[in-house]
Parts: structure tokens; C-alpha cells; sequence
């Protein structure tokens, strides 16, 4: 029988991982709704590099972990067989167009609060509170009823590419699991790479240390705080994760988790877990950078349009994102990492939804 790992310590080792990603965030400028709007605006494709380079640093580090025996990624909850196409494709959507209206995904909101940003409070209870009210209130049923009943039970063990291609490949499945995540990962790493005007130290480092605090996150609730039978239960137990599976960084739950916690702090049901201690980590790793750099400063809306846009992008986010199993971190890092089908799904429509709301933001100025 395990004996139960000192949770306390694996708390501050999320909050260590929470604080890099955002340290090297607001020190890199590292954001996926500003990637795409650099490439549709000026053609600059070097912040999505960034951003492909952390992904093939996730992909290659996962494998590694997966390789080694230290994580199973069939315990994350991105790698089922049942394949949610509606909620990936309709919550990627909605994430990507809220983004956009609010200036920022879950990560980058907390990035930006750590700055000073006010505006960015307020999204980050908006859209903490629309996710909660997605897993557990009203909105759940709508997500239930209306999408997640929209799937495909998969005949392999899990929808993650390398148990999909085993059988095609005639491979053993740790033989095939190296070649998949190998070539997938490489091609991610090489895409940015080979472009002479991204191989700049920050773009670089930025994209190894986030990829590398997705791996990190997945060591850390995967390995250390797993135990194969609590003392309890006497079964497998993963310990410190609201979701009670293996899991990593991501930046719409764990928001919602957290208000929910602030709100019912007397209730003893309810603990501090990885994720919170992760988005708190977030915070001041962002405002540690900032201060550091004379950057930190107050900032507020500028009028009741501006509100209004930042309030419906949060409420989008936080329906989109719950629905979708994660947003541009928890899955389109954390997810692809696993080489989940679902994720792909969602990270290509958070994409498309992003595109489709910058083009029309941009022709409204045209005309304006």
C-alpha cells in the first residue's frame, strides 16, 4: 500500500511551474490570440513559433515521460475513447472569438493581471464564474444535452494518435508511441526553426520553457502525486487535481475551481489543489517580471464598448473553454502534448474562431 505524498510541497512545486510559465510569458510576450493576430495583421509569424516550439517541446517531453514508465497519459481526461467533436468544435470556437474580445486568453489574462491589468481582473471573474457555472449550474445542461451527446465511441483504447496508428503500424505500442510522438514532435520543433528570423535567443527560450512547464506539470500530478492505492479507496488515486485525473497546466477550470474555493473556504470539503496553486503561481511570476522591468502599471477600460467586449469575451471563454475540455494552453499545449484527436480539433477551431473575429474586428475599422 502507497503511502500518501506530502501534498504541501507539491503545491509549491505548481506554483514554481505556474510562476515560470508566467514569468516567461510576460517577459516574451508569449500569446496565442497575439500570435494570431500578428500573423492576420502584419504577417508575422514569429510569436506563433513561439508558441509551435513549445507545443513540440510538450509533445517530445510527454513521449519521454510516457517512455520511461513515470505517466500514463491514458489518465488524462484529453485521451478518451468516446471523441467530443461537437464540444471541441463549438467550445474551441466560442473560446477563440472570446479571446479576441477580451484581449487575451485564460493564461494570458492572468499574465496581464499580473501586470496591473484591471481589466483583466475582471475577465478572470467573469470568465471564472461562467466556467464554473458550465461544469456544475445551468450551462452544464445546455453542454450536456446539446453537444457532448455529439460523439464518436472510437474502437481503439483512446483517441490519442500513436493507440489510433498502432494497428496500421503494425508496431509495438511503445515503438509506436516514440514514432508517432517523435515525428510529430520534431516537425513541430523544425517549423520555426528553420526560419532565420525567429532563431532569436527569447523566442527560443520562451518556447522551451513554457513546452517544458507542460511537461513539468505533467511529472508533477502524474508521478509525484500519484499513488497506485489509497489507503482509503484502495484504488489509484491521483492527488491534488479537482478533476481527480493525471493533469497539467491549463487556464479555465482552474479559475473557476478557485473562486469556488474563495467562496466556501470554511467548507473542509474543499482543498487547495495543483491548479489553483498553478494560476496563483501564474500571477505573481507575471508580476515579479514586471516589477522587475518598470512594466507593471494600472490599467482600466476605456469606455462602455470596451467593457462590454472584454464581459462577452469572458463569458465565452469561460462557456468555450469548459466545453471544449480546455483552451489554448490546456489543450492546445497540455492536450496536444497527449497527441489527443480532440485536442487538434480544438486548437484548430480556437485558431479559426480567433481568425474570424480579428477579420471582422479589422473590417469594422475599415468602415469606421
Amino acid at each position: 500500500m502507497d503511502s500518501l505524498p506530502d501534498l504541501p510541497p507539491l503545491l509549491w512545486l505548481a506554483a514554481g511551474l505556474g510562476g515560470l510559465f508566467g514569468a516567461v510569458a510576460q517577459r516574451t510576450c508569449f500569446c496565442t490570440m497575439g500570435a494570431v493576430s500578428d500573423i492576420v495583421n502584419m504577417g508575422d509569424w514569429n510569436r506563433m513559433g513561439m508558441w509551435l516550439l513549445a507545443m513540440g517541446t510538450a509533445v517530445l517531453g510527454t513521449a519521454g515521460l510516457q517512455l520511461a514508465g513515470l505517466i500514463d497519459v491514458a489518465n488524462s481526461i484529453y485521451t478518451a475513447p468516446r471523441l467530443l467533436w461537437a464540444s471541441h468544435l463549438v467550445g474551441g470556437l466560442l473560446f477563440g472569438i472570446g479571446m479576441v474580445l477580451a484581449s487575451g486568453c485564460g493564461a494570458k489574462t492572468l499574465v496581464r493581471l499580473g501586470g496591473g491589468n484591471l481589466k483583466s481582473l475582471v475577465v478572470f471573474l467573469v470568465m471564472g464564474l461562467t466556467a464554473l457555472a458550465t461544469l456544475k449550474g445551468l450551462p452544464a445542461l445546455l453542454r450536456v444535452g446539446l453537444l457532448d451527446v455529439l460523439a464518436v465511441d472510437l474502437s481503439a483504447p483512446g483517441q490519442d494518435l500513436p493507440r489510433l496508428l498502432q494497428p496500421l503500424l503494425g508496431l509495438p505500442p511503445a515503438t509506436a508511441s516514440a514514432l508517432v510522438a517523435g515525428s510529430v514532435g520534431g516537425l513541430l520543433l523544425a517549423a520555426p526553426l528553420l526560419r532565420a528570423d525567429f532563431r532569436q535567443a527569447e523566442y527560443i527560450l520562451g518556447g522551451l520553457a513554457i513546452g517544458a512547464a507542460v511537461v513539468g506539470g505533467w511529472f508533477l500530478s502524474g508521478h509525484l502525486a500519484f499513488v497506485t492505492e489509497h489507503p482509503d479507496t484502495l484504488q489509484p488515486a491521483f492527488l491534488g487535481t479537482n478533476s481527480g485525473r493525471m493533469e497539467s497546466l491549463t487556464f479555465v477550470a482552474p479559475p473557476a475551481y478557485a473562486l469556488e474555493l474563495f467562496a466556501t473556504w470554511s467548507d473542509a470539503s474543499r482543498k487547495l489543489t495543483l491548479g489553483i496553486a498553478t494560476v496563483l503561481g501564474v500571477v505573481a511570476g507575471s508580476a515579479l517580471v514586471a516589477l522587475s522591468r518598470r512594466s507593471f502599471r494600472w490599467e482600466g477600460f476605456r469606455d462602455a464598448e470596451d467593457t462590454a467586449s472584454h464581459l462577452i469575451g469572458a463569458v465565452l471563454m469561460g462557456f468555450g473553454g469548459v466545453t471544449a475540455l480546455g483552451c489554448t494552453v490546456g489543450q492546445g499545449l497540455s492536450g496536444i502534448s497527449t497527441l489527443a484527436l480532440g485536442s487538434l480539433i480544438t486548437t484548430l477551431s480556437i485558431i479559426a474562431g480567433a481568425w474570424l473575429a480579428l477579420r471582422l474586428q479589422y473590417r469594422r475599422m475599415l468602415n469606421e
